[in-house]
């Protein structure tokens, strides 16, 4: 392959496909906008043109409310039939940022607020994707969590928060799904974007995780096309690009590129072309099949929030169904992930359907648009009084909403809110029906009505799941993926985002979604991992394998669930891990484990979820890996994150042997605190707190000066204290603390 066929191969040839190279029979790959559907574009060289059609599947909010592994490993394998169908060898998806806050205008497309769901969920569904000769594009990598000035923010994260909770949801479908490509985001990370981002890339994807696929970058995230190569990237897109192809040229012959590396990445992308090709694309995918199953999802990953008895429904003759979503969906949002669907299901007729003789009356209750009509709203009261319930639907409108830009606030239009209360003080026997990609403001209508379901971006195939759940021939267990809060006020970023002058701080470091909540002790609308059901569940027996475990060992939880109600149903057990006691700060609790599991009324079944030892682990910035420590852990066995059933505590035990990490700055309370340090400076700092006292008069605890001098010595580097009392020193503090250094380390 000549040095020009090499730089061609790593730059699109189009907008979705990359470069063929005739002469040595290399064929082009075609790559597609997913994630719930595939957007396969007739013209390669067109990137906003119409779609041919497809399955739009539910967004990832809806998909992250279904705990369901199995369900997304088999929405996946759909996915695959129909990229196959439309000849597409790669599908650019899942999207797993974190849902640092609810404003992003593109959480719809995102999984959750926490890591290790969003990892294990999207795991599954790329092992879907892959499993039929599918590759998948992990994105957006990294700490890409805001729309606002997307394409050059600069997220400044510190190390805890981006190893705790922005990178591991990609590691963990890294190393379990082995996605064929990782997308590269548009921002900068601590200064640096990220197509040019070498630790990100190359030390931490490729080197430390294993990463064996491609670097594509996000359509036009690439600046420097040369120092991106240099930092891992291997695939520019989109293309045709003949100057960034030429850069890489000249730099090799110039020696500013090492040819090995163009090499490398020439290897990585030839590698998945070969593998895409070896799938025989073309045919027909079972359109009514996947519609089916897009509906089974929708049904699984709908939440419900609240019901005060209303539902399910027991068959109501007069029925008002008022929203304008009713009659037109809003089952996905705008943007790269706009799918142009096989077809799409009204909520009013799938209503209609399930209700049998019952009349139905509709009435649209609000604009398209952003104005006030009073008309509709009474138009809305008088059908609801007249009714024997009502039944409002209402979408999140997209000009509040979408990809490339972020939302202002948390609320919904104020003619929306409006109408909710005006129904429901007319008629008490009202069920909202919300489809959103996040979490929305519901303080001043929540207490007037019956019921909530949040039926997010359901998908095309949603609003027969929706009445299936209100009239009860599905029983909903959806759980909240993130926190929904009462007011934006009370949300982990409201100080920082979404920046300023071109940087975004993440000052609320490791306390986002749950974590901040429980931390500062605010109860929000509605707790992460939240969900109601038509049935109850009781919690008993809980276990563990072993009381005491070593770090590389593990532990298994276990826990009895019974169906106590009457109805069929499913329930989420989730395992949070509460460390006890730890040298850094850590979270109150953190979701380390959950199974949906399904129970007949009556029934019993054993859940036995297992941890491992990142389970326990934080990230210690000082010996720069995971770092597990002595000492007694709770397992918290909930229903949701503030409903815990059952706990037990465990004593792990660590095998790391960590080196000391004392310095010349390390404080008293840091030498007594480290067990290598203690050994050397206890003698000796007994012998100095001696000498004080002697010369403060005897005193124990305040000297002279009306102070705490245990106190204050504690916190103070032992060279600054050693300093005040060099006198009565046998040689210079820094001396006496080179030596004890030299002691710790050898």
């Amino acid at each position: 392959m000549t040095l020009e066929e090499k730089a061609a191969l790593i730059t699109g040839a189009s907008a979705w496909t990359t470069t063929p190279i005739e002469r040595l029979e290399i064929p082009e790959l075609l790559v597609s906008d997913g994630p719930h559907g595939v957007r396969r574009v007739p013209d390669v060289h067109a990137l906003g043109a119409p779609s041919l059609p497809a399955t739009c599947f539910p967004t990832a909010a809806l998909l992250a409310s279904t705990w369901d592994r199995e369900l997304l490993y088999a929405m996946g394998q759909a996915l695959a039939e129909e990229a196959i169908a439309l000849g597409v060898g790669v599908l650019l998806g899942p999207g797993i940022n974190m849902k640092r806050t609810p404003l992003c205008g593109r959480n719809f497309e995102y999984f959750s607020e926490d890591p290790f769901l969003a990892g294990e969920l999207a795991a599954s569904l790329v092992q879907g994707i892959q499993s039929k000769g599918v590759g998948t594009s992990l994105k957006h990598y990294a700490a890409n969590n805001q729309e606002t000035q997307r394409m050059r923010i600069d997220a400044v994260v510190d190390e805890r928060a981006l190893r705790e909770i922005y990178l591991p949801a990609f590691e963990r479908v890294v190393k379990q799904a082995r996605p064929w490509t990782v997308m590269c985001a548009y921002n900068k990370v601590n200064g640096t974007f990220c197509s040019e981002h070498h630790q990100l890339l190359t030390q931490i994807l490729k080197e430390e995780w294993g990463f064996e696929g491609v670097v594509v970058s996000d359509w036009g995230a690439v600046h420097d096309r040369v120092q991106a190569l240099q930092a891992g990237l291997d695939l520019e897109m989109p293309g045709p690009k003949p100057h960034r192809t030429q850069a890489v040229v000249d730099a090799v012959k110039s020696g500013r590129l090492n040819e090995a590396v163009l090499d490398e990445a020439v290897r990585r992308v030839l590698q998945i072309v070969l593998r895409a090709a070896e799938t025989p694309k073309g045919g027909a995918f079972d359109v009514d099949g996947h519609h089916a199953l897009a509906r089974r999802v929708a049904a699984e990953g709908m939440v419900l929030l609240k019901n005060n008895g209303i539902l399910p429904l027991t068959n109501p003759q007069r029925i008002a169904v008022i929203g304008r979503a009713a009659k037109e969906p809003h089952f996905q949002g705008g943007g790269s992930s706009h799918i142009n669907p096989t077809r799409v299901d009204s909520p009013f007729d799938a209503m209609q359907v399930r209700a049998g003789s019952a009349v139905l009356t509709y009435c649209p209750g609000y604009p398209a648009d952003d104005s006030f009509d009073q008309m509709l709203i009474d138009e809305a009261v008088t059908a609801a009084q007249a009714a024997e319930v009502a039944l409002l639907y209402v979408a999140l409108p997209s000009y509040k909403e979408s990809e490339g830009y972020d939302r202002a606030d948390l609320d919904l239009t104020r003619q929306q809110v409006a109408l909710i209360r005006a129904v429901s003080t007319a008629q008490p026997r009202c069920v909202v029906i919300l489809h959103n990609g996040s979490a929305v403001a519901m303080n001043e209508w929540i207490d007037g009505v019956g019921a909530v379901l949040e039926a997010w971006m359901m998908g095309q195939a949603g609003a027969g799941a929706i009445a299936d759940i209100l009239y009860g021939v599905i029983n909903p267990s959806g759980k909240l993926a993130e926190t929904f809060p009462r007011r934006l006020v009370d949300t982990p970023a409201y100080l920082n985002f979404p920046g300023e002058n071109g940087q975004v701080r993440y000052g609320e470091g490791l306390y986002i979604g749950y974590r901040y909540y429980d931390a500062k002790q605010v109860a929000p609308l509605f707790p992460f991992g939240h969900g109601l059901s038509y049935t109850t569940f009781a919690y008993s027996n809980v276990r563990v394998s072993a009381s005491s475990f070593r770090d590389v060992d593990g532990v298994t939880v276990s826990v009895d669930v019974t169906n106590t109600g009457d109805r069929v149903g499913k329930e989420v057990v989730q395992v949070y891990v509460r460390d006890r006691r730890c040298s850094l700060q850590r979270p109150p609790k953190e979701l380390k484990g959950f199974a949906k599991v399904e129970l007949q009324p009556g029934e019993t079944k054993t859940v036995s979820i297992p941890l491992d030892f990142r389970a326990f682990a934080f990230w210690h910035p000082g010996h720069k890996q995971w770092v597990t420590e002595d000492g007694e852990f709770d397992l918290l066995i909930g229903a949701s994150s503030a409903d815990i059933r059952a706990q037990a505590t465990v004593t792990l035990q660590s095998t790391l042997q960590l080196p000391s990490l004392l310095n010349r700055e390390s404080t008293v309370r840091e030498w007594l605190e480290d067990p290598h340090g203690r050994a050397v400076f206890e003698p000796f700092f007994q012998q100095m707190m001696a000498q004080m006292r002697a010369a403060m008069g005897g005193g124990e605890e305040e000297g002279g000066i009306g102070m705490d001098m245990i106190g204050f010595i504690m916190e103070t580097p032992l060279v600054s204290v050693l300093g005040f009392q060099e006198a009565m020193l046998p040689a210079p503090a820094e001396a006496i603390v080179a030596d004890l250094l030299q002691k710790v380390h050898g």
